[in-house]
């Protein structure tokens, strides 16, 4: 039986659905600047999975300190709170696409980027179970 290809994909908030997204989720603390309401194509808007407003104002989008941010935002996705929601979008993940969306100019180096590689890094290490086959009596 083939394994189910869990597929978590980052995009900007900006960028138009596309029909392979699957359930797409904006993960900034902040409303993308200039991006009215009635534009906004996404099903979800989890600031509970954004990094603390403190992290966010160090980063400041500087590439020289992604690396840093990249290991601090993964301790915050750890504490309980965070931890909950990662596992509601692992558990969404586990039966269709996610995209995760970002305002940031670079999703590369964006909250979305670090978050998508957390989920699949999780995954990874505990896939989901697959059912027991029926015993056959003997």
């Amino acid at each position: 039986m083939a394994e189910l290809a869990h597929r978590v994909a980052i995009k900007r908030a900006y960028d138009p659905p596309a029909r392979g997204d699957g359930v797409r989720i904006l993960v900034d603390r902040l409303w993308p600047r200039g991006l009215r309401k009635d534009d906004a194509h996404f099903d979800q808007w989890r600031k509970d999975l954004s990094p603390s407003t403190s992290l966010r104002q160090f980063y400041g989008h500087r590439p020289e300190r992604f690396d840093e941010f990249t290991k601090r935002y993964r301790a915050e996705l750890r504490n309980k709170q965070a931890a909950a929601a990662v596992s509601e979008v692992i558990d969404l993940a586990r039966r269709r696409p996610v995209t995760l969306l970002t305002a940031s100019r670079d999703a590369a180096h964006s909250e979305a980027a670090v978050l998508a590689k957390h989920i699949q890094q999780i995954i990874k290490r505990s896939p989901s179970p697959r059912p027991r086959a029926a015993s056959k009596a003997t």
